[in-house]
């Protein structure tokens, strides 16, 4: 019987192994699931993950790279694993002998293997993502961020003074003041900019813009992200305990605290700045305020006050003429007598000389020139009140404006807060729902809306954003000119009405909508609306950012009978669409998006004169059917960046292809069925500004007709994991021998301005690119096959200096291993500004020869190993460019300011 144990335990290995193979068999269904539930439980966490992660950029943070790491990971798992998860259905169901033995058992035991090794990795990435304890940590601050200034006149004296200030030890806060627009901010901004320049012994120096609706609050969150508190120490805290933390840092830091354009007294301690006496001798800080109000400085305890004068005679002389032009100023002998004489009458104020400056520019007649003298003189300087005379002043730039249309715009910009930058799109979406451009299309009104915008800035009536490049806002004595000029210059104060950063709207405020006809709400403070207040004239309104907002009540909107629009955007907290909308037969522009509304009611269908349905960002909106297509005037929708068109949405399509007054769309799509179903309306595609794919499976070839997609601006390629060619259908869009000529008369794609190519890793090169003459913004990222963005072929071709990128002013590769090339010859680049290269280490040449870019390259970004690799044609070349260099050493995505989706 000795042989009897040796040969048990063989069978007993034996059973053991077989019986782990044959679990992975039998047991597959159960193993599906359990993978499919904790897919789950991945995707859920990995949303979780992200919104950290966006969080924590919004606070200037960078992601730890074992964060990014990590949802790289789970976006490849999840793809991997839909298809095992298919893979693994269909094996089920193929099960013979009452749906237990598998008709290939192979099969089964390959696909179980797989299954139960993959539901390990998925556990091991659920452990990890679960232990994040932050996803970010705060990036390195410089001690002073520069601010930006342009020409400055007659502060140099001035600026000595403060200067020599900061050197004296008995001199804690400094104050300055005067009129608005007397250049107190550009000073402060001098000031700023001279630590970068010179030697000093301060820790760091902090800018706070202060305003009316500022609080201590505001000025802590400035501080704080300054001095890079972490979060552990703030989120949750009052404002005492905010105090406290931000006085322990600076109590031991010598600091200057530049405070800009403060209107009434503050507490500094309130804020955590600690007492300046009460520091030691060697923390020698500063605070320095702006001000209009000389009050201020008394209130303040400030140790050094100076006034900020009107410029002298000579100075605001000098000033006036270069903004009117010295053309204007020659082309006529009696206008320089005449520019003396209205110069005076500005009264020596910096922003009157330079706005009613740039009114005068291109005024070539004394008629004209004595016309606008006798207008300032209307309204006589003995008027009391700084704030009159500025606006009285700046008011002739207003009434310089020569139509009624354009002064309806400029006006309209005064329901905007304070500082806001809106976008150009957007603010020329409110003016078309406005009816400002009634009988126009909507392209000739974007035509309209965008000069009219440039003449805006030209006047100096708005400026260019500092952020996203297609922004604009308005200078605070601007827009509080254009609301006192909105209010019938004070005489109906309540006429429009703009409440920032209330919580709740109290009753007297309530009263006030009864006369009002245009009312803007924004701020996250504001939690609670009124239950029906009296708005019989009102006739737009906006609720905007309102983070904290849940709901609105259910009389709210009753008596707002001629209402035509209605913005909630960013009221994020917002999930059920408002009820008494639907009665609002007057309304014109709705615009909902980046709300949680989860479905449109039927009863939308009421609102029979709206011309303009706003849905961006709306994730998983339901639309009842047949409720779009009874839109019979819309003319402009837009369902982007969010809510993407499926294979079992495309009733939508034919939805909006039937309504015949449509001219502007944004869509995104997320399968080739509904993408297909748009390619082959000729309607749907004129009609599209803006167009997105996401996640589109099965989307080998793109192809492009360059006639039917004549209006695109906007072209966003996300995760097409299988799409390899993008492609320009010109034979059917022109019948002609010779396409290149269209080419050279920019013919195709003459709208397009923006195109993002992500994650499309198949994709070989974007050589239709050089059909898209106006394009403006390119970026290309983690399209891992793209040797080549202008493929070697057309380049070789094309025998003269080709015309492409000829507007490109900013363009974007990362993360393309096998990228060597973006055009083999060399192209001028006459409009580019940014270049950001990062991850692309096999790209060892640019097209540059020493005339590119020559006037308007501003930065180049990249890897410094990348930067030292590559080669150049000549040796000046590479000196042209390296002053534009600078390292960037991000190893992902990469986002340049103004490349929002």
């Amino acid at each position: 019987m000795d042989f009897v144990s040796p040969v048990l335990d063989v069978l007993t290995r034996l059973y053991a192994c077989t019986a782990k193979y044959a679990a992975d068999i039998f047991h597959l269904k159960q193993n599906l699931e359990f993978l499919r539930d904790r897919m789950v439980e991945l995707k859920n966490l990995s949303e979780d993950v992200k919104t950290r992660v966006e969080l924590a950029e919004q606070h200037n943070m960078r992601v730890r790279r074992e964060v990014e790491a990590w949802l790289w990971e789970v976006n490849f798992v999840e793809v991997r694993m839909e298809q095992i998860l298919q893979q693994g259905d269909l094996e089920v169901e193929k099960k013979c002998l009452g749906s237990f033995c598998p008709k290939n058992f192979w099969s089964s035991f390959k696909l179980g293997k797989i299954v139960s090794t993959h539901t390990i990795d998925i556990v091991i990435l659920l452990g990890r993502g679960r232990n994040f304890d932050s996803v970010a940590s705060w990036a390195p601050r410089v001690r002073v961020d520069e601010m930006p200034i342009g020409h400055t006149v007659g502060l140099d004296c001035l600026y000595e003074k403060v200067c020599s200030c900061l050197t004296e030890d008995k001199v804690g806060i400094i104050g300055l003041y005067g009129t608005g627009g007397v250049g107190k901010t550009t000073l402060m901004k001098k000031i700023n900019n001279e630590f970068l320049k010179t030697k000093h012994e301060f820790g760091v120096v902090i800018w706070v813009s202060m305003s009316k609706q500022a609080s201590v609050r505001t000025a802590q969150e400035v501080i704080r992200n300054k001095l890079q508190i972490p979060d552990s120490m703030w989120q949750g805290r009052t404002e005492d305990e905010r105090a406290r933390e931000i006085c322990n840092i600076m109590k031991i830091k010598r600091f200057v605290l530049l405070l800009d354009d403060v209107w009434q007294r503050l507490d500094l301690s309130e804020i955590g700045v600690p007492l300046l006496s009460l520091l030691d001798d060697q923390n020698k800080s500063k605070v320095i305020i702006t001000t209009r109000f000389m009050r201020i400085c008394t209130d303040m305890e400030v140790q050094a006050t100076f006034k900020v004068n009107c410029l002298t005679r000579e100075e605001a002389l000098a000033l006036f003429l270069k903004k009117v032009g010295e053309d204007t100023i020659s082309s006529h002998p009696d206008i320089p007598n005449l520019a003396e004489a209205m110069t005076e009458r500005c009264q020596g104020l910096p922003l009157a000389l330079v706005t009613v400056g740039r009114a005068m520019a291109n005024r070539n007649t004394p008629t004209e020139w004595e016309q606008a003298i006798q207008e300032l003189e209307k309204n006589p300087s003995e008027i009391s009140g700084v704030e009159n005379q500025l606006f009285d002043v700046l008011k002739l730039s207003y009434d310089s404006i020569r139509d009624d249309i354009t002064k309806s715009c400029f006006l309209y910009l005064s329901v905007f807060p304070k500082e806001y930058e809106v976008r150009n799109d957007e603010l020329i979406e409110h003016w078309i729902g406005e009816g400002f451009f009634d009988g126009k299309d909507i392209y000739e009104a974007r035509r309209r809306g965008h000069k009219i915008i440039e003449d805006l800035k030209n006047a100096c009536l708005l400026e260019a954003g500092d952020g996203f490049k297609e922004c604009v806002k308005m200078h605070d004595v601007i827009r509080d000119t254009a609301l006192w000029i909105a209010q019938e210059c004070g005489n109906r104060m309540n006429k429009t009405l703009v409440c920032e950063s209330l919580r709740f709207v109290d009753t007297g405020r309530v009263t006030s909508w009864k006369e009002a006809e245009r009312i803007s709400l924004w701020g996250r403070n504001i939690e609670k609306l009124p239950e029906t207040p009296q708005c019989s004239n009102l006739q737009t309104l906006f609720v905007r950012e309102c983070t904290e907002l849940k709901t609105f009540p259910s009389g709210f909107f009753q008596f707002m009978p001629l209402i035509r629009v209605l913005n909630l955007s960013a009221t994020h907290r917002l999930t059920e669409f408002p009820a008494g909308i639907e009665r609002l037969i007057n309304l014109e522009y709705l615009n909902l998006s980046m709300t949680c509304i989860k479905q449109l009611p039927t009863e939308i269908m009421n609102l029979a004169k709206l011309r303009c349905l706003l849905l961006d960002s709306m994730h998983s909106l339901i639309i009842p059917p047949n409720l779009i297509s009874s839109l019979s005037l819309l003319q402009l929708f837009s369902m982007y960046d969010g809510n993407a068109l499926s294979t079992y949405r495309q009733a939508l399509l034919g939805e909006l292809e039937s309504i015949e007054l449509l001219d502007e769309l944004s869509l995104s799509f997320r399968s080739v069925e509904a993408l297909n179903r748009l390619l082959s309306s000729y309607k749907l595609q004129r009609c599209m500004r803006r167009l997105s794919l996401n996640d589109c499976r099965k989307l080998f070839c793109l192809e492009l007709s360059s006639l039917s997609l004549s209006y695109l601006e906007t072209l966003c390629l996300f995760n097409c994991l299988e799409l390899e060619d993008v492609r320009v259908n010109i034979e059917r869009a022109y019948d002609i021998p010779n396409p290149e000529l269209i080419l050279r008369n920019r013919q195709y794609f003459g709208k397009l301005r923006d195109v993002k190519i992500w994650s499309c890793p198949k994709l070989q090169n974007l050589t239709w690119l050089v059909h898209a003459a106006g394009l403006e913004s390119l970026s290309i990222q983690s399209c891992e096959s793209m040797k080549e963005v202008i493929s070697h072929d057309y380049g070789a071709s094309t025998s003269e200096h080709v015309r492409v990128f000829i507007r490109l002013a900013t363009i974007v590769l990362g993360g393309m291993p096998l990228l060597e090339s973006i055009y083999q010859g060399t192209l001028l680049f006459p409009a580019l500004e940014v270049m950001c290269v990062i991850n692309c280490p096999k790209l060892g040449r640019l097209p540059f020869d020493a005339n590119s870019a020559a006037k308007s390259l501003k930065k180049i970004e990249g890897d410094l190993n990348w930067w030292d690799g590559l080669q150049w044609e000549h040796e000046t070349i590479e000196l042209t460019f390296i002053k534009y260099f600078s390292p960037q050493y991000l190893a992902e995505v990469v986002h340049v300011s103004g490349m929002g989706v």
